[in-house]
């Protein structure tokens, strides 16, 4: 897959004549970093997610295998500009670490959706803190710095206390809209979402904001 950077001049647009050649299937999202003025990523239907100089055209800087199907959305995290995540048609959301993007392995396979991640975005204001939509119906909210608490767990279940079977960085599940499109953290608000959906959008703050 080719695409092309345009820019106005005089009022019009003009269309630069090299293409960016590097995926082999439809582009699906591209993402600027928040850093990096001339930095970019990419994601395909190629089941790869890119990261581009944008002064170099002949092939992206780095590249990953980022699922086993199509890759929907990316998005940088602000505050940590290293990091970003992506997620895919089989409902995988992950979190790639550019400084070892080129291991090929996510530090964060956070597994939940059962339908494919149609959106995700980093909070503005918790760095380690990431929600999504799916077309499952849900919006999760994940907080990457959560750990599974082996003592207390053993502590609960001697206790009489039933666990959820829930992954330890899942902190919140918004449902009741269908087919969900977008999810969005307002960038002022701390903690509140909007999101968008074939029913109408919802507003709402996550629990633990």
């Amino acid at each position: 897959m080719i695409f092309r950077t345009a820019c106005g001049e005089g009022g019009g647009w003009a269309t630069e004549d090299t293409p960016y050649k590097g995926h082999g299937a439809s582009v699906e999202d591209i993402q600027w970093s928040p850093t990096e003025a001339a930095v970019f990523a990419s994601c395909s239907v190629d089941q790869t997610v890119r990261i581009w100089d944008a002064r170099k055209k002949s092939d992206s800087a780095l590249k990953v295998k980022a699922a086993d199907c199509d890759v929907n959305v990316i998005a940088w995290n602000r505050r940590v500009p290293y990091l970003l995540a992506s997620g895919d048609d089989q409902g995988n959301l992950r979190v790639w670490d550019l400084r070892s993007i080129k291991g090929g392995e996510a530090v964060g396979d956070l597994g939940w959706h059962t339908e494919a991640i149609t959106s995700v975005e980093w909070s503005p204001d918790q760095p380690s803190v990431i929600c999504a939509s799916s077309a499952d119906n849900q919006v999760t909210v994940w907080d990457m710095s959560v750990e599974r608490d082996a003592e207390a767990e053993a502590q609960m279940a001697a206790g009489g206390i039933e666990i959820p079977d829930l992954p330890p960085q899942l902190i919140f599940i918004h449902q009741g809209q269908k087919d969900v499109k977008e999810v969005h953290w307002h960038p002022q608000c701390p903690g509140l979402l909007g999101s968008t959906a074939a029913t109408g959008f919802n507003l709402f703050k996550t629990i633990n904001s």
